[in-house]
């Protein structure tokens, strides 16, 4: 039976992405796990496996179209012997109803949110009647204890997606209507966030000399989270300065030592490590916000923003509080790199539950950063500069200070708990010995 292969989601925020490149033609035999083509998301470029075997019977979205909305046919699997008019085949007619047509254009698991990359028959029921599941949605099912035919699919021609198995509750079917209304109201997210509409803007510069700008798909993503992020998240921000010199000598002296190794450490080196032990040395505070609940972390995930062209990437370090200074060093220094190329994976910039993001390198003494949800919060640094300080002994000295803000999320940190966990970041960057301990 032919078998559509579908748009994939690939990162968590892709909605549409462009399909750059096929690494298979009509005819080809493809087996699980095969690479069929190159798809630009909304951060990087990644390669798309099969998940059933067959033949390549018929390609449906040409190479370099972009806007390709993810669940989108795009091309066709059929069986030896089998003609590609012989179209994949719909589930039972109460399966599909008209209703579901605005459910079949939304995205498996919306817009934040993995889908898997194909779909593929699944086993027929008692009744004979063939149970259309993603292959996501099968191993989730099989996970929960679920039976697949107690589920209403939501997905293209009624096809159970995995919003559906994870709405489930094992034992009980799903009440009717309730996964399409879901899967359509997330598939109708607006890919842009509200504002002053394209035509309104223009008018308002007509006259006047100006390029427009083609907005991408990272440009598209950060606009609509960062807004989302800044209308839902309640931040509150918390301000300190930070003495430097101890840290800058120790800093020289060890770069001295570890010469010989290649390795020269920053100072954004010693942020990641500072931050790292804080959040173990103050645990209630390295959580993050799950919709209706709280998930406290144990290891300490720690996400940096890395500028590229168009846009930014923020990869994590994870287990940060038990790597070395020079490990941390290698490894952000490698995926600063990747991030650039855009060639990170989505697990290599999804998760953490802090992020830092700096610009003291650019001259900028201080600003307030927005919280990457589901991060509990973001320390912004700004530059370490000579300003005159009064010491334990009443007299003035020159000091190389660097302002933070912390900005916290109220729903996971409240004020005092944000103000221990800055606290301890202060106090591991003025006494930098004390992180190797």
């Amino acid at each position: 039976m032919a078998t559509e292969i579908l748009m994939p989601a690939l990162s968590p925020t892709m909605e549409e992405g462009t399909l750059a490149k096929w690494l298979v033609k009509e005819g080809d035999t493809v087996s699980s796990g095969d690479l069929l083509a190159e798809i630009e998301t909304d951060k990087a470029t990644m390669e798309f496996e099969a998940v059933d075997e067959g033949i390549v019977g018929k390609i449906l979205i040409a190479e370099g179209t972009e806007g390709v909305k993810v669940n989108t046919p795009i091309a066709v699997l059929v069986e030896e012997g089998e003609e590609v008019g012989e179209t994949p085949s719909k589930p039972a007619p109460e399966a599909a109803k008209p209703s579901d047509a605005a459910a079949e254009a939304a995205p498996e698991g919306g817009s934040e949110k993995a889908a898997a990359p194909a779909a593929s028959p699944a086993p027929t029921s008692d009744k004979g009647e063939r149970i259309f599941a993603t292959p996501l949605a099968r191993r989730i099912a099989k996970d929960k204890g679920l039976d697949l035919k107690q589920i209403k699919g939501s997905g293209p021609h009624g096809r159970i997606v995995k919003a559906d198995v994870e709405a489930a509750k094992p034992g009980a079917a799903k009440p009717a209507g309730e996964a399409p209304k879901a899967a359509a109201t997330e598939g109708a997210k607006p890919a842009m966030p509200a504002g002053m509409g394209a035509e309104t803007v223009l008018k308002m510069y007509e006259g006047r000399d100006f390029e427009e700008m083609k907005l991408d798909g990272m440009r598209k993503t950060i606009a609509a989270r960062l807004t989302e992020a800044k209308q839902t998240i309640p931040h509150f921000y918390l301000r300190r300065d930070i003495k430097l010199d101890a840290l800058m000598a120790f800093r020289a002296q060890l770069n001295k030592e570890l010469e010989a190794r290649s390795v020269k450490l920053s100072v954004n080196d010693f942020i990641i490590k500072a931050c790292a032990l804080a959040l173990q040395q103050v645990p209630d505070a390295n959580a993050v916000w799950a919709g209706d609940r709280i998930l406290k972390l144990a290891p300490s995930d720690v996400a940096v923003a890395v500028a590229i062209e168009g846009g930014l990437f923020t990869p994590v370090l994870k287990d940060a509080h038990q790597k070395s200074l020079s490990a941390l060093s290698a490894e952000m220094k490698d995926l600063a790199a990747r991030a650039r190329d855009r060639k990170l994976a989505p697990h290599e910039y999804q998760g953490g539950s802090f992020a830092i993001s700096n610009l003291g390198m650019f001259g900028i003494d201080n600003f307030d950063a927005v919280i990457n949800p589901p991060h509990g919060g973001i320390l912004a640094v700004g530059a370490g500069v000579k300003k005159p300080v009064v010491g334990s002994d009443g007299e003035v000295a020159v000091a190389t200070v660097m302002s933070v803000t912390l900005s916290v999320d109220h729903r996971v940190i409240d004020g005092a708990l944000g103000a221990q966990l800055l606290e301890a970041i202060v106090t591991n960057l003025e006494n930098p010995l004390g992180m190797l301990a």
